[in-house]
């Protein structure tokens, strides 16, 4: 009879483990990481998802512990500037790990962030426990170590357990010291490449794309502002300016643009695509809104303000001619850049008169075409890659 229980008991513990329902905690800082980690929620119905994000991963169920645009900084003395919010939301995200008990750890962008969570979880006992019962940490992107600073590659092999890369060529920087790496492609090329047709429009439609930090908000807006009213006095009177808005700086560009002579339309995140499918040309912050307008085909020049030391540091650590990812794969300047200085309204306002001319539009539009091969990798899109691979870990 004693016997018969334990046979019985074993059998229940085992169904019960069969049905429990799996515990992702995913965390992204980021506009771009909370579009993706919005689709990955939407195509695991079955996981149960706690951590941090924006409106996207929250539309598709995730309560997020804090606000994401807490996460929204980048460059170093901007880090240093929000050090104490930081650190209590490293503190608050690794209680609630510790807490939600999950079965894997899913980090997309904000490495900084991300990174000084898992060591933190890492140095629990708590935490020792969950991963010797199979707890993982898994992150996308890979940071860009053939651009510079390659010794984060060692740094990331001690910190994750997987680290998901856009390209094939990524691969072998971390494999060398042994973090297990694959390749999924860009997240957007299947949305994005071929998908959308552009409109036909009267108008001559600039978009204006600060980015989605605060820090890079501040600094292009005066810069977009004054590129506007130089047009106008210039005799360039025949544009109509929009600008998409995030959730994490709205409010601080509809303040701002209400003291602009020539006052731009206001177009929510989730209307962009079909703002970029009319636009003429875009002036637009470097990161993940220029791969999308290279994806999209849409005329483009890319601009990035920071602060003087950020700009000093990164001057002196970057080992690759662009910023713009279509420009490095290409390996020639497809969008025309102006970075740190060399960020203003009158460069930006020559840049304009010239993708004026017909002949240097097509150019552009042709270099960018010829670039949509170059996005991918494999036959699946980078969502289906990554969720395939998170289910091969959780299951075993």
């Amino acid at each position: 009879m004693i016997l018969l229980k334990i046979v019985l008991n074993a059998e229940l513990a085992h169904q019960i483990m069969r049905n429990k329902k799996h515990k992702i905690f995913i965390i992204a800082g980021e506009v771009s990481g909370d579009m993706l980690g919005g689709e990955i929620i939407s195509k695991m119905p079955d996981i149960e998802f706690v951590g941090i994000g924006g409106e996207n991963m929250i539309k598709h169920g995730l309560k997020s512990i804090f606000p994401m645009s807490d996460l929204a900084v980048m460059g170093a003395i901007e880090v240093l500037a929000h050090a104490r919010t930081l650190t209590r939301r490293i503190n608050q995200t690794i209680n609630a790990i510790l807490t939600e008990q999950p079965d894997l750890v899913l980090t997309i962008d904000s490495p900084g962030f991300a990174k000084r969570v898992v060591a933190g979880v890492k140095t629990t006992d708590t935490g020792a426990k969950l991963i010797k019962n199979g707890l993982r940490f898994h992150h996308f992107v890979a940071p860009q170590v053939w651009a510079w600073r390659p010794g984060r590659a060692k740094k990331y092999a001690k910190t994750f357990d997987k680290l998901y890369a856009f390209f094939d060529f990524e691969i072998p920087y971390f494999t060398k010291f042994g973090l297990d790496t694959i390749a999924v492609g860009h997240p957007l090329a299947d949305k994005l490449i071929g998908t959308k047709t552009k409109k036909a429009n009267g108008e001559k439609i600039i978009a204006l794309i600060p980015g989605s930090r605060m820090s890079e908000v501040k600094r292009l807006m005066p810069i977009f502002q004054h590129t506007v009213e130089t047009l106008y006095a210039r005799g360039y009177n025949n544009y109509k300016f929009v600008i998409p808005t995030v959730e994490t700086t709205v409010n601080y560009v509809t303040d701002a643009v209400k003291n602009w002579k020539i006052r731009p339309e206001l177009v929510s995140s989730d209307s962009r695509y079909d703002l970029y499918s009319k636009t003429y040309i875009a002036i637009a912050a470097s990161g993940t809104v220029s791969v999308e307008l290279a994806m999209l085909h849409i005329p483009a020049i890319i601009v990035y303000k920071m602060n003087p030391i950020t700009t000093w540091i990164v001057k002196h650590l970057i080992n690759v001619k662009w910023a713009s990812l279509v420009n490095i794969l290409s390996n020639r300047g497809i969008y025309p850049e102006f970075l740190g200085p060399r960020a203003t309204h009158m460069n930006i306002f020559n840049a304009l008169v010239a993708l004026n001319k017909q002949q240097n539009r097509a150019r552009m539009i042709t270099g960018l075409k010829n670039a949509d091969s170059l996005w991918r990798a494999g036959n699946n899109s980078a969502t289906e890659t990554i969720i395939a691979d998170i289910r091969k870990t959780i299951s075993k």
